[in-house]
């Protein structure tokens, strides 16, 4: 999982669809195009400029309009053929980390405290994720796109 991006202001639902598949992805809410640029040389830009996608090759344009189709496109485009879903925190981007029931129960509502044993944690901002009801929605959407590229989706810590 080396294939490192960035996305543009105007793709940030595509951003957390490639952060939920494993992708270390960078968004940020307000990014100017000579930035962007600068980031080209570390990582591949996602765009919808088609200026800014002129000025490098690691700069794509992505054409689809719908989120989820974004996401097919970019891994169809880069030819990703496995995907490391739940890995990674979709809000600022960190690798999560399995953490101890013990050790958050203080911060879990009541149900998700009786219903579930396994969690993670992002070190960063410190939300907690677990398989829950949102889980299984994602699932849908990991399977349907990984079914769609033919990916191989690894799911760690079951």
């Amino acid at each position: 999982m080396d294939v490192k991006f960035v996305a543009d202001v105007h793709l940030a639902k595509l951003a957390k669809y490639l952060r939920l598949l494993g992708f270390d992805t960078l968004y940020f809410h307000q990014i100017g195009d000579e930035e962007l640029v600068k980031f080209a040389q570390s990582r591949i830009v996602l765009t919808k400029d088609k200026a800014l996608a002129k000025r490098s090759k690691n700069i794509y344009l992505v054409r689809s309009k719908e989120p989820k189709m974004q996401l097919v496109e970019v891994l169809r485009h880069f030819v990703i053929v496995s995907c490391h879903p739940f890995t990674r925190c979709l809000v600022d981007n960190a690798m999560l980390h399995k953490v101890a029931k013990e050790a958050i129960v203080d911060r879990l509502p009541p149900r998700i405290r009786q219903d579930f044993d396994a969690f993670w944690i992002c070190p960063r901002c410190r939300r907690i994720y677990w398989h829950g009801s949102h889980y299984e929605r994602m699932l849908e959407v990991v399977h349907g796109v990984c079914g769609e590229i033919r990916a191989q989706v690894v799911l760690e810590d079951e």
